[in-house]
């Protein structure tokens, strides 16, 4: 049997002993796990944090533990499990490039999550690049590009708006000069879908390039690249249910090819010699290893490619199915409760992933998010979501007042700089999501049955 076959064995043997899941479609880790209550007893973990960092599939830890006895170094060795790790890696670069629907040519670069693989794009940018990105962003997508000019586009209010906003900057730019336009494919803060086709026509039409931050898309909907026309796109291995540590970049090669490794060493140069003055000339590599310096995180790209495969084996149609009445069963649910505001850029009947922020009229956000953790078993988000600058927007309040992302400074009860998200996926049950908005509406109604106090930033129960 080959290197290749024996991986792809021992991935169908794994994916094949995943049980059922409790009423969601793919099973996930930690979905047993009983967590206590304050209030006494326990009850079996809420995690609604997918935004974040969704749960690890079971399918892919399956499949990672089935290879972990046949690990190897990667691109390093002779012997059979050293060809075998490095067919496993290459296999996972073309499942990578299957699932985004990459053009011929296009080049999928493995990093270590969203933020790495933008900013390796910041780090390739040719010079004098102007990039365009609006100031709705993931700081992930909204950050890396300091050292290039920069044009920071306002918070749009509709799709419609986004692309016009576009479209009047880039007229306005230096036609002659490279650019490139950075934008959400879903906003990690609203879950609303961005219009990312028009905004490519757009740029195209301008003379730019564009990038998508698919980092909150791709783990709720299909992502073509061919049919987006993005020049690329990155995302990370730890929303779409695998563990930490991988992420993608994938799109054009040229300006990758052109720019000097992202980082230098081995893998990353084809051929290396000393020169006579003393210093050495470098040969890089100009495939992906180009960027992919040092020992590759063989297991967290395998985990990416079987999340790849369980996806979409799963079926998107039925997955966005099943996710949009999770949605509606949680926006119907909060909008029972008056003091209730969910945050919203484009309006109620915009499209959006299984992510939604709100804030509850009389609670410090954090009092509230550790509420449903403490006494519900319920585990959120609340903060500023790194995105402060959308969700300063949203909430109305001045760019320069304080607020630390995740870590609101205001006592419970009082107005804080700091939302709540609920955010959800393929592995939650629908009694996760039934529980959230009772637990909701109860709160609201009957106020928490503990004390809090704020401890390093945090809300936490009074002990």
């Amino acid at each position: 049997m080959s290197a290749s076959s024996t991986a792809t064995a021992t991935s169908s043997a794994a994916s094949e002993s995943a049980d059922p899941c409790c009423g969601a479609p793919l099973p996930v880790l930690g979905r047993d796990v009983a967590v206590p209550l304050v209030t006494g007893g326990e009850v079996t973990y809420a995690a609604l944090d997918y935004a974040a960092s969704a749960p690890a599939l079971q399918r892919v830890w399956d499949d990672v533990a089935a290879y972990a006895p046949y690990y190897g170094s990667v691109h390093r060795g002779a012997g059979y499990l050293s060809q075998l790790s490095t067919d496993l890696f290459e296999n996972s670069r073309q499942t990578v490039h299957e699932f985004l629907d990459c053009r011929d040519g296009d080049q999928v670069v493995f990093t270590r999550s969203t933020t790495d693989s933008l900013n390796l794009l910041s780090a390739v940018l040719p010079a004098d690049c102007q990039v365009f990105v609006f100031e709705t962003e993931h700081h992930a997508s909204l950050l890396p590009w300091q050292n290039a000019r920069v044009t920071y586009l306002n918070a749009p209010r509709t799709p419609a708006q986004a692309v016009e906003s576009l479209e009047r900057a880039l007229t306005d730019r230096d036609p002659y000069g490279p650019a490139l336009v950075c934008v959400t494919g879903a906003s990690n803060v609203t879950g609303e879908i961005w219009p990312v086709k028009e905004l490519a026509a757009a740029a195209h039409a301008h003379g730019a390039r564009i990038v998508l931050d698919a980092a909150q898309l791709a783990p709720h909907h299909p992502v073509s690249v061919k049919d987006l026309d993005v020049d690329w796109v990155a995302f990370s291995g730890h929303k779409l249910y695998a563990p930490f540590g991988s992420g993608v970049l994938a799109g054009r090669a040229d300006w990758l090819q052109e720019a000097d490794p992202y980082l230098a060493g081995g893998g990353a140069s084809k051929k290396v010699a000393r020169r006579t003055d003393g210093g050495v000339d470098v040969e890089w590599h100009t495939t992906a290893a180009r960027h992919e310096a040092g020992s590759p995180n063989v297991i967290g790209v395998y985990s990416i490619a079987s999340a790849c495969k369980a996806l979409t084996e799963a079926g998107f149609d039925s997955l966005v199915e099943r996710e949009q009445s999770l949605v509606r069963k949680v926006r119907e649910g909060l909008a029972e409760v008056p003091a209730v505001k969910v945050l919203s850029l484009f309006g109620d009947d915009a499209p959006r992933v299984g992510v939604i922020s709100f804030v509850v009229e009389g609670w410090n956000s954090s009092h509230f998010a550790a509420a449903l953790s403490a006494e519900y078993g319920i585990g959120v988000r609340d903060g500023l979501f790194c995105a402060h600058p959308l969700v300063r927007t949203l909430l109305g309040s001045d760019p320069q007042d304080p607020g630390e992302c995740g870590a609101p400074e205001a006592e419970p009860g009082e107005r804080s700089l700091n939302a709540i998200r609920v955010s959800f996926g393929a592995g939650t049950p629908d009694e996760h999501v039934e529980r959230f908005v009772a637990a909701v509406q109860e709160l609201v109604a009957n106020g928490a049955q503990w004390n809090y106090r704020t401890e390093e930033g945090r809300c936490v129960p009074a002990v």
